[in-house]
Parts: C-alpha cells; sequence; structure tokens
C-alpha cells in the first residue's frame, strides 16, 4: 500500500506510460513515507471519452487525475506533501512532451482508504 490510479485523457500526451509510474513510483518511495518500495502500487487507466465545459473548442484542454490511496494514519500535512510531490513529478515528466497539442491540467487527490482493506499476498 498505497495504491496510485492516473487517468489521463486521450488529448494529452504519455509517450512511456511505465517510466511515468516508475518515476512517480520513485518519487513516492523517495518521501520516505513508505516502508517497502514493493509495497507502492501504481497503474494507468485509460479514458476513452471526456467533456470538458460544454463547448467543442473546450476539448483543447486536457488533464491528469492522479488519486493516491493510503492506509489511515497520515495527517494532512504529509497527505497534501504527497500531493505535491506527485504533481510536481507529474508536470515534470509531462508539461515538456505536450508540444502544445492541448493545454493541461494535473489534479491529484489523496485519500486514506477504507479501514475494511484485506490483504494477502500468494506465492513467493
Amino acid at each position: 500500500m498505497p495504491h496510485l490510479t492516473i487517468q489521463a485523457t486521450p488529448n494529452v500526451s504519455i509517450p512511456h506510460e511505465e517510466s511515468l509510474l516508475k518515476a512517480l513510483n520513485q518519487a513516492l518511495w523517495d518521501s520516505g513515507h513508505f516502508g517497502k518500495a514493493t509495497d507502492i502500487k501504481a497503474r494507468v487507466l485509460p479514458v476513452k471519452t471526456f467533456l470538458v465545459g460544454v463547448e467543442d473548442d473546450e476539448q483543447q484542454q486536457g488533464f491528469i487525475y492522479a488519486h493516491l490511496k493510503l492506509m489511515a494514519g497520515r495527517d494532512d500535512k504529509t497527505r497534501n506533501q504527497l500531493a505535491q510531490l506527485l504533481v510536481a513529478t507529474l508536470e515534470q515528466k509531462l508539461a515538456p512532451e505536450q508540444s502544445g497539442r492541448a493545454s493541461l491540467q494535473i489534479c491529484v487527490e489523496v485519500e486514506e482508504i477504507s479501514p475494511i482493506y484485506h490483504k494477502k499476498v500468494m506465492g513467493s
């Protein structure tokens, strides 16, 4: 744990999703808030259909939404630091790749996972 989910509109260019996830996981690991690097799990979920605003010309605006779910117990200051860290990493990795195709908005939400959460590791 934590779980990081990235959603990006199709007009946002992410040339190497695996590299982006590695950079995000590395940033979270480097924060010092997690016990093992292998606890950090990330994925990119495709967004096929989206709408920004109500007019066709507003579709030049793209967005990235990152959702980080953590086990309970981290204070607001820590969650805010992690959100800022993810925004900075996403900006660093993705802003140069956009080349004017779309304006890019980066949104990060950090929340605690439900206290009813079960995990079982199978195999070695």
